[in-house]
């Protein structure tokens, strides 16, 4: 199945755009998923004409695609922000740091890439929505019912807008199912799904490592949502319970002593014949983009081999349509 191998190019953040798409095609890569704030500005994009044609001159002379966008400014829609934003936010849109003013910014620059994809000719903007909800799940204090509906109709206050301008663009969103994100599991995608009335415009990219450190089977999560996969992102992550630390510590920085971390692909412990397996059974044709992680390698070496180990994975459906 001829899907495209993309990089995402958010580890590569201080690189300019043609060395990022210089060294993807040399490490084997047909297409680049631009990061939105380092690669990509899609405020210059809406307001200057020769920004985008001189962007795709530069991808064009390495013979490469633009295959997604990705918007990590999103995750300021829905979190309650604090100084951990300002670090994570361009300095464009986190401003003078008052919250309305910020989410008023993160989501007209998410409109924004909307707007610049389809004028690019490209189908899918993944990213982040942030959660007023994260914190609370762990569970404790109990969370009443009537609270994480509000975390939902939250979400369909203010993502809503933002798919309307998706759907006259003609451009998906792809929300990352991850930690941090309104969505970071089965039952919580089922719900912004619902929150959001179904809408065509929204489902989501799928990294396995963010299933399988949590504990949950990332073939499932495709099982669950057939029609709303639409991105896939491959990411590799190990799980090393050894009786001293466990699947949180996520406040400490890689590598540390914790229950698990990312790791370039092949080299952890996702299942990646049974993923292609149920890509396949859904007919997904999107692009399938490395977003490279591991504390323990260089990223260029890593970024090479995961090229080379996709190439072998990812295997045609089988044309035997009959029965055996």
């Amino acid at each position: 199945m001829a899907r495209t191998l993309a990089l995402c190019t958010a580890p590569w953040g201080d690189l300019n755009v043609d060395d990022v798409a210089r060294k993807a095609a040399e490490f084997g890569y047909r297409g680049l998923e631009l990061a939105v704030g380092e690669h990509f500005s899609a405020s210059v994009a809406v307001s200057d004409g020769s920004y985008l044609p001189e962007l795709r001159e530069v991808v064009d002379k390495h013979a490469i695609e633009i295959s997604a966008l990705f918007h990590p400014t999103g995750q300021a829609i829905l979190d309650r922000l604090d100084e951990r934003h300002a670090l994570a936010l361009p300095k464009e849109i986190w401003g003078d740091g008052q919250a309305e003013g910020v989410v008023q910014r993160a989501t007209e620059d998410l409109k924004n890439t909307a707007r610049a994809a389809q004028r690019l000719g490209v189908e899918t903007v993944t990213g982040y929505v942030g959660s007023s909800l994260w914190a609370y799940y762990s569970g404790y204090p109990p969370v009443s019912k009537k609270l994480m509906q509000a975390g939902f109709d939250l979400l369909a206050e203010r993502l809503n807008p933002v798919l309307d301008v998706f759907g006259e663009c003609g451009v998906r969103f792809a929300l990352c199912v991850a930690s941090g994100q309104i969505a970071c599991d089965l039952p919580t995608a089922e719900q912004a799904l619902a929150a959001l009335d179904d809408r065509e415009e929204f489902g989501f990219s799928l990294d396995p490592s963010q299933m399988l450190w949590q504990g949950i089977d990332p073939v499932e999560l495709i099982r669950a949502f057939p029609e709303r996969i639409y991105h896939v992102r491959i990411k590799d992550a190990i799980v090393t319970l050894d009786g001293r630390t466990g699947i949180l510590s996520g406040q400490l920085p890689f590598p540390a002593h914790r229950g698990w971390e990312f790791r370039s692909p092949g080299h952890g412990r996702v299942d990646f014949a049974e993923l292609f397996r149920a890509l396949n059974q859904i007919s997904y044709t999107g692009p399938l983009s490395v977003d490279w992680s591991d504390p323990g390698m260089d990223r260029d070496h890593g970024a090479r081999e995961a090229a080379e180990f996709l190439s072998r994975w990812d295997f045609p459906a089988s044309s035997n349509t009959g029965e055996s």
